[in-house]
């Protein structure tokens, strides 16, 4: 899927006010778990509002591979599964592109089966760590081939009885959760997760929703037990995939950034593990109108009138990572613009992202002339409100590193700059939000 506009420079320039009602792609991490738990539950699951990125399809593709019916009749896509239990041996390696989280979870989903897969994806999933995930398996019984360091390519093969484990997660990780979880589904007895810091939970809520018995307990620190009981029966689902709130990040504070914006994002996902950067930049002092809050398939959603603010820098406490893990290259441009410092801490995460986000950020940041500090989990700037500087007189280009969310903020930087903003590349935006640069022009963005 492309962008229209493929590999090269693309250039961001300010811009007048944006204004419009816009519809922002859904949630990627429920599409993921959408297509894994439709294609393994027995029947017909439904989905309207998936996320047609990059990174979804290949996790379509990875299920079909292993005997799931996909297809996609008008806005709707329509997956008959195999049943939990009945994966079949793909007969290739399954490709994952760029998508980590298709990828880890399916680790865990397919690893713990008696026959072997092998996982390969591009120059930078390639280069990710994936021992956070394998180590668990292994403790199932998973026998794994890596590349060093616990990288792709990699070979797992389950054993003829995977053994349920109870794992406390060391790192605040729904994709680490998520992936025992989904091993825990075909080994037979109680697969316990203990997760000290909430991550969103998208997969305790879809895994009931298809039928699993699963109970989660939280103690009075926090702590949360959740516990599934594995061979149970899945069945097919009708699925309304919400708008993605880390997608619908990028005109939110480009609107808030563009002196007389005034934009509605319409269909939200609000999950309360995922609201962290609204709740950030509202402390900011964002404008940010939250209309029609409502239930839909089991999750809250909204929509969003947004509309431009002065925004104040503040400090962003570390146990605030969690909720908004890939929001925090927006929020640094939102701060390049806010009066006062910003302080983020707790990024360390951020190193093991589609880059080294944490590096890339700092780095895209001083190229366009911002007061900015990085540290080995921390990231501190000083704004410039009018965005008076900002920007760069020279043409210098920022190195996105194939991350689509760098690309994203930078663009949006680059509307309410002083002078243009370019990023080398945006054909790895299709990963999560098809139609990005047309959404943005349609508001009234200056990219080109």
């Amino acid at each position: 899927m492309s962008q229209g506009l493929g590999q090269g420079p693309v250039t961001a320039r300010k811009s007048d006010g944006l204004k419009g009602t816009v519809l922002v792609p859904g949630d990627k991490s429920f599409s993921h778990r959408s297509l894994m738990l439709g294609g393994l539950a027995a029947g017909e699951t439904r989905i309207t509002g998936l996320l047609e990125g990059a990174d979804v399809i290949a996790t379509g593709r990875a299920m079909q591979a292993m005997g799931a019916r996909i297809r996609k009749d008008g806005d709707t896509w329509i997956v008959n599964g195999v049943g939990n239990g009945a994966l079949l041996a793909p007969e290739a390696p399954l490709d994952f592109g760029n998508a980590d989280t298709g990828c880890r979870l399916i680790m865990g989903l397919v690893g713990v089966y008696d026959f072997e897969t092998t996982f390969v994806g591009d120059a930078s999933l390639s280069r990710r760590p994936m021992a956070r995930v394998l180590d668990p398996l292994r403790q199932m019984g998973v026998q794994v081939k890596a590349a060093a360091g616990d990288r792709l390519p990699a070979t797992l093969r389950g054993p003829k009885t995977p053994t349920p484990i109870s794992y406390r997660v060391p790192v605040a990780s729904a994709q680490v959760k998520s992936a025992v979880l989904l091993a825990g589904l075909n080994a037979p007895g109680i697969t316990t997760v203990i997760e000290p810091v909430m991550t969103r939970d998208h997969t305790e809520r879809l895994l009931r929703r298809f039928g699993a018995e699963l109970s989660v307990e939280t103690d009075a620190e926090g702590v949360r037990t959740i516990r599934l009981d594995g061979r149970g029966r899945l069945v097919g689902q009708e699925i309304e995939v919400p708008g993605d709130p880390s997608s619908a990040a990028f005109p939110l504070v480009a609107a808030l950034i563009v002196p007389g914006s005034d934009i509605t994002i319409r269909n939200v996902l609000m999950n309360r593990t995922r609201t962290g950067l609204i709740v950030t930049l509202q402390e900011m002092g964002a404008d940010i109108e939250i209309l029609q809050a409502r239930l839909a398939g089991g999750e809250d959603v909204a929509d969003l009138r947004v509309r431009h603010s002065e925004l104040k820098g503040v400090t962003v406490p570390a146990e605030q990572a969690a909720s908004m893990i890939d929001d925090y290259p927006i929020l640094a441009i939102a701060a390049a613009f806010a009066e006062g410092e910003t302080v983020m801490s707790g990024l360390d995460e951020l190193r093991v992202k589609e880059s080294d986000r944490l590096a890339v950020i700092a780095t895209g940041l001083k190229l366009n002339g911002v007061d900015c500090e990085e540290g080995k989990t921390s990231l501190v700037l000083r704004g410039r409100p009018a965005g008076t500087g900002l920007g760069s007189a020279s043409g210098a280009v920022v190195k996105t590193d194939l991350d689509h969310r760098i690309a994203m903020s930078f663009l949006v930087m680059g509307l309410a700059s002083e002078h243009p903003v370019a990023v080398d590349d945006v054909s790895m935006i299709a990963t999560s939000f098809p139609g990005f640069i047309e959404l943005m022009t349609g508001l009234g963005a200056q990219i080109a």
